[in-house]
């Protein structure tokens, strides 16, 4: 496709060359006008996941090697069984199983902010669900057919140094520090369970109870070499994480997880052992099959292990009704996550490439089709829906091409979800590649609108509009930190990698003993589950929601994170929270913000870079949209600290040599 886009530049130009000279010299004879060329219909680069799905007779199986392996333990458990897309299949409690749920760090932190997470106690029964649901959704939205990726493995990555151990301090946060404020229970992207057979009561993305989790017991599940789900394990009631990855722990549910998953295991070529980032191997578990104490192969059949006296499902609010469910075939309708149909490419109700995917409402029309900008009441010229498809199309040309970060094996091409907002944070148009992690779709948009929100000029405003003083507070410590009073009115082109400088426990990120960002939480009081303002924003949509699936409320919260003001009605800008790792930038027509891109899926450098090389070329093909002004990016200020240095801040870093189609380097430098 680049070539021909190559050859038919070159046309043009010989074209308009010979129209400038040469011939018998006739000024009077008209100018010929080139007839543009039409972009190419582009090659499919992907191979589409065998539609493989749990049966109700493979989830009694990995319950029923679970329950074994944990009575062997004397660990009595709570146990998840989820499917790709999120559908809650089991929740099995076994007796004596602790009930409550305790969300604490590893180590005493210091004095916590009120009503945050870290810390947060709850003494009712059915809680500790929450958190095996949130470790099963884990091991399935993080994994695909070329990575798979455990709770560990998250753990490893959102922490506050990477790799997580006592010898790493000084080195960076993780490479996705802040995703598991991702899939949140208020998200807008994210599709409920409504306990009824209706077609969009199985669809997904679902959302989950708890976010993302870090705690060791959630693994992904494999049928034929396809990823089909993920099990989930609490069999004690703290839900934390792995501050250090030196040692090898002997983790129950991560042992209990390993037997449940027996059968159902991913190749060994693709767990996340196999995969490095910055030189440094992840981890996928520290339990092994040799460890276990009860072969799976012995376990008992599951109906013989359905009893009052060994344990029993578990009805949860808003995600299971009691009775084992078949999973959902991802690629299919009923999934919500299906590849797109010639129908809809021409009509433009998606970009024309056959390898896009989109996500449905399971009765066949898409979620988030490509649209106009909703925004005429705050900006001049919205994008258009032309604009929206050609920033959507080069962007996924761009992540064709680029060589992928996170799967084997090596030199496979990226896979990632893509999404573009206006600058009242709605979708206007939303694809994905046929494997990329699940995780990325409600990220992508979680990404775009964090970039529009900080770059735009009501960011101050809707921050300060909040509620909570906590909230509120983050308006004045970035106004100090950046000694401007006029500071989030919209003068600084943001991306997402700059959100993530300002909100780590140390600025500049990784060394110790530096003040926090303004938008983060000081260190004493920093953790996984009290980030700072990410955190601030859903803390009271999280709580609702668990008082809702505790059955202690009759309301759920709704679909739609913080409080910060409408931008119109029904509109948010924050509609699903932000985030804090890169793969943003906002989108300006002139000087003026438009909208934002946001991309999530296979490398945070390769996210930028995608998000940023599709803007760019979509100016080139449409003009009238590009990036930021370079003058007017976040990598243009300079912070001066305690000790006289200055720090420059980030906008995005793209990969040095990132493409498979050519040696290309600094690809986005002048851009």
């Amino acid at each position: 496709m680049l070539r021909s886009r190559v050859t038919a530049f070159l046309c043009g130009a010989s074209l308009l060359l010979a129209s400038c000279g040469g011939g018998d010299g006739n000024s009077n004879q008209p100018t010929p006008t080139p007839t543009p060329t039409p972009t190419p219909t582009p090659t499919s680069y992907y191979g589409v996941p065998a539609q493989e799905a749990l049966t109700t007779a493979d989830v009694q199986k990995v319950l029923a090697q679970a329950i074994e392996e944990a009575a062997a333990r004397n660990k009595p458990s709570v146990i998840s069984i989820v499917d790709r897309v999120g559908n809650v299949l089991a929740v099995y409690a076994m007796a004596g199983a602790p009930l409550t749920l305790t969300i604490q760090s590893p180590t005493e932190r210091g004095p916590v902010t009120a009503g945050d997470a870290e810390g947060l106690n709850v003494p009712v029964d059915g809680a500790i669900a929450a958190a095996a649901i949130a470790k099963a959704i884990t091991g399935a939205y993080l994994s695909s057919g070329g990575n798979a990726f455990t709770t560990r493995t998250a753990s490893q990555i959102v922490q506050q140094h990477f790799p997580p151990a006592p010898n790493a301090v000084g080195l960076e946060s993780g490479p996705l520090f802040g995703v598991q404020f991702s899939q949140l229970p208020c998200s807008d992207l994210s599709a409920r369970f409504n306990g009824v057979a209706s077609p969009d009561s199985f669809i997904g993305p679902k959302r989950s109870p708890l976010g993302l989790a870090a705690d060791p017991g959630g693994m992904p599940l494999y049928k034929n070499g396809v990823v089909v789900g993920g099990i989930g394990v609490m069999s004690d009631p703290l839900y934390s994480y792995d501050a250090n990855i030196l040692d090898i722990d002997a983790d129950a549910d991560e042992f209990i997880a390993i037997a449940g998953q027996s059968g159902f295991e991913p190749a060994e070529t693709i767990r996340a052992n196999r995969i490095t980032v910055d030189g440094t191997s992840l981890r996928y578990a520290d339990a092994t099959a040799a460890g276990l104490l009860k072969q799976p192969s012995a376990a008992r059949p599951f109906a013989q292990l359905n009893t009052a006296a060994i344990g029993q499902l578990l009805p949860i609010n808003g995600y299971f009704n009691g009775t084992i469910q078949a999973g959902q075939a991802y690629g299919s309708e009923a999934s919500g996550v299906r590849a797109s149909t010639a129908a809809e490419r021409s009509s433009g109700s998606t970009i024309n490439n056959p390898d896009a995917f989109i996500l449905t409402d399971g009765s066949g029309a898409n979620r988030f089709p490509i649209r106009a900008g909703t925004d005429n009441g705050d900006v001049s010229q919205p994008l258009t829906a032309a604009e929206v498809r050609a920033v959507l199309e080069e962007a996924f040309i761009i992540m064709t091409r680029a060589r992928a970060q996170i799967r084997q094996p090596l030199d496979s091409r990226a896979q990632v979800s893509i999404t573009v907002v206006d600058t009242r944070g709605v979708s206007l148009g939303l694809v994905r590649s046929p494997d990329a992690p699940i995780f990325g779709t409600d990220v992508a948009l979680q990404k775009a609108r964090t970039a529009a929100f900080f770059s735009g000029p009501h960011a101050a405003g809707d921050l300060l509009g909040n509620p909570s003083a906590d909230v509120q507070g983050n308006v004045a410590r970035a106004r100090t930190f950046f000694n401007d009073p006029q500071f989030l009115t919209g003068d600084l082109a943001f991306g997402d990698r700059t959100v993530g400088n300002l909100s780590r426990p140390y600025f500049p990120d990784g060394e110790v003993g530096r003040a926090a960002g303004p938008f983060s939480r000081e260190f004493a009081s920093w953790s996984p589950f009290n980030t700072g303002l990410q955190s601030a924003l859903i803390i009271q949509n999280i709580l609702d929601h668990v008082g809702f699936v505790l059955g202690a409320s009759a309301t759920d919260t709704p679909r739609r994170c913080t409080a910060t003001p409408d931008a119109a009605a029904g509109q948010n800008r924050l509609q699903n929270g932000i985030q804090i790792f890169p793969g943003s930038v906002p989108i300006y027509r002139g000087n003026v913000i438009v909208g934002a891109i946001g991309v999530s899926g296979d490398g945070i450098d390769q996210d930028d870079m995608i998000s940023f090389l599709g803007t760019h070329n979509a100016g080139v093909r449409v003009g009238g949209i590009g990036n930021a002004d370079p003058a007017s990016r976040s990598d243009q200020v300079q912070i001066g600290l305690s000790d006289g240095r200055k720090v420059r801040l980030r906008y995005i870093a793209c990969p040095f040599a990132p493409f498979l189609d050519t040696t290309d380097q600094n690809v986005c430098s002048g851009k």
